[in-house]
């Protein structure tokens, strides 16, 4: 057995891009991408990739040098994700609701050499660009315009070098696309961070891209040729890899620039949508349309982020959405940690199977362990659904570490085998994670740990309510109480009062966990991603800490 080694025939690098070269084949004649009036194959889009990818080296890019896309979900940038890296480039996709000051700062942080401007964006991408120190180098800047953007060279700004649909024109369909040397070099990068803190740029390696969008298909059991709406963004971890997955089985991409309620269920509709994934804030944006009707199939749902109250799983499903809940964060390029379905579940009373869903759950199978314990430790917490400590992770899906920030990678990845994650979770005797919150999220009133997600929950139980957060408020006696952020359902005459708030939470959490003050708004701050912003509404908390609880409307 010794005398068995590794050689070339049977170690080629992993790389998700031979997707694509295989659906090209298998899935050829079949559709790839759908948006507006436009419709490509699979052969089409392989095509579209390779012309895109040769043109980007003849721009003098070389193997590891950072491209950057600025995009919203539309074909080009479902291309990109595969163009990019066949032309041995990094690929960088940047969020589009930074604004001009963070994309300026991120594309010199990467030193981006290239980058992809939507059209709709250029104004933003420009200014970023403007607010380079001069003896800095500029990036060259590519248009990419929609189906029905028809522009000639003098009607757009000489500040881009050429136009995406040029570069397709113009590329080679023969190209012999860079494939990695090594499965560990970098392909992806993901900035962590929007306006609020130093950029961390998470790099990713072909290999574990690889093995976390294999590990995607199979945990959300996707079939052969699903239909996938893209109401996640595509910057937002690629698109938790399922743009480079939907080539793997074959699917239909329907991509979209409208994400609000009415458009999306039109696009259900019309083009007999059977997968999708979102924020909570999309579930919720679903659950609460007024005109929303029960589908004419079932639609498969893969939410993450914050845990998805019990009470708005329970409304979508009700409307025909079947809703799975993941865990997983930009370090690790996916969801990681989902909760697994067990058949007797089935026989539970809704709401128990709706608390039950908005766990976490388990590893999935590329991820090698998780764990929660005490973070000075290292110790396990005891598995009784009431003992908090920090997530950790460790597995081939996990960063290489953060760009140009070895101390920030050091304390992300211990040496002691485990990413630290952050946050805050329990574990419960099942062997199922739960996710308490943020590490900074936890509010600490009186030397009590409250959960702002699970007096959020409770929030959401309330049915005039449409969404909620809950911070800290700095106190002088408690040192902290929970402060509500709500915002109600369109179309109620009579809108309820904070002590109407505070009472229902009272019945239905313990005293110390009631909040103190309720703060109502027309909509909660957000990121691009759907995720409430937190820190704005803990600097709005902070500001109110030397007024009486008081209601408040904003």
């Amino acid at each position: 057995m010794d005398q068995l080694k590794p050689n070339p025939a049977n170690s080629s690098p992993l790389t998700p891009l031979t997707f694509l070269e295989r659906a090209a084949v298998v899935y050829g004649d079949c559709t790839s991408i759908v948006y507006n009036a436009t419709t490509y194959t699979w052969f089409d889009t392989y095509n579209r990739c390779l012309r895109v990818a040769s043109t980007i080296k003849s721009f003098g890019i070389e193997r590891g040098h950072v491209v950057s896309v600025v995009a919203q979900n539309i074909p080009a940038m479902y291309e990109l994700q595969f163009a990019v890296p066949m032309a041995g480039a990094v690929l960088n996709n940047i969020n589009t609701r930074l604004d001009a000051r963070t994309i300026s700062v991120l594309l010199r942080h990467s030193e981006s050499k290239l980058v992809f401007v939507d059209f709709h964006l250029q104004s933003l991408v420009l200014e970023s660009i403007s607010l380079f120190p001069s003896n800095v180098s500029r990036p060259i800047l590519i248009l990419i315009t929609d189906d029905h953007d028809h522009l000639d060279h003098d009607s757009w700004s000489l500040d881009f070098l050429e136009t995406y649909e040029n570069m397709v024109k113009k590329g080679s369909p023969d190209f012999n696309w860079v494939r990695p040397e090594s499965e560990w070099e970098p392909m992806t990068l993901n900035y962590t961070s929007g306006t609020t803190s130093s950029p961390k740029g998470v790099v990713h390696s072909y290999r574990s891209i690889f093995i976390i969008t294999f590990d995607s298909l199979i945990n959300w059991y996707v079939p052969k040729q699903p239909v996938y709406l893209w109401t996640l963004p595509m910057f937002h971890s690629n698109g938790w890899t399922y743009t480079w997955g939907m080539a793997a089985v074959g699917g239909t991409n329907i991509c979209l620039r409208k994400f609000d309620a009415s458009f999306i269920y039109n696009s259900i509709n019309r083009h007999n949508v059977t997968h999708m994934s979102g924020a909570p804030v999309i579930l919720n944006m679903l659950a609460n349309y007024p005109k929303a009707k029960p589908l004419k199939s079932p639609v498969q749902f893969l939410t993450g982020g914050a845990p998805p109250p019990a009470a708005v799983v329970l409304r979508t499903e009700s409307l025909g959405f079947v809703v799975s809940h993941g865990y997983g964060l930009t370090e690790a390029a996916g969801v990681v940690v989902s909760c697994a379905w067990k058949l007797k579940w089935n026989s539970f009373p809704a709401t128990e199977r709706a608390k039950l869903k908005a766990r976490q759950g388990v590893r999935t199978l590329g991820l090698t362990e998780v764990n929660v314990v005490d973070p000075e430790t290292g110790v396990s917490v005891k598995r009784d659904g009431l003992a908090m400590g920090e997530v950790v992770l460790r597995g081939g899906c996990l960063m290489l570490g953060y760009l140009k920030n070895p101390e920030a990678t050091s304390k992300c990845l211990r040496e002691n085998g485990w990413l630290y994650t952050g946050d805050v979770g329990v574990m419960h005797p099942d062997g199922y994670l739960e996710i308490k919150d943020r590490s900074k999220d936890i509010i600490i009133t009186g030397g009590e740990n409250v959960s702002s997600v699970e007096v959020e929950s409770v929030l959401y139980s309330n049915p005039l309510v449409n969404e909620a957060a809950v911070v800290a408020r700095p106190d002088e006696y408690w040192g902290e109480t929970p402060c509500a952020f709500v915002s109600l359902k369109e179309g109620m005459v009579m809108k309820p009062t904070q002590v109407e708030i505070i009472e229902f939470c009272r019945e239905r959490l313990p005293h110390y966990m009631v909040p103190k003050t309720v703060v109502f708004m027309e909509e909660l701050p957000k990121t691009a991603t759907g995720k409430i912003q937190k820190f704005n509404l803990r600097g709005i908390a902070k500001d109110m800490s030397s007024l009486p609880g008081a209601t408040s409307r904003m």
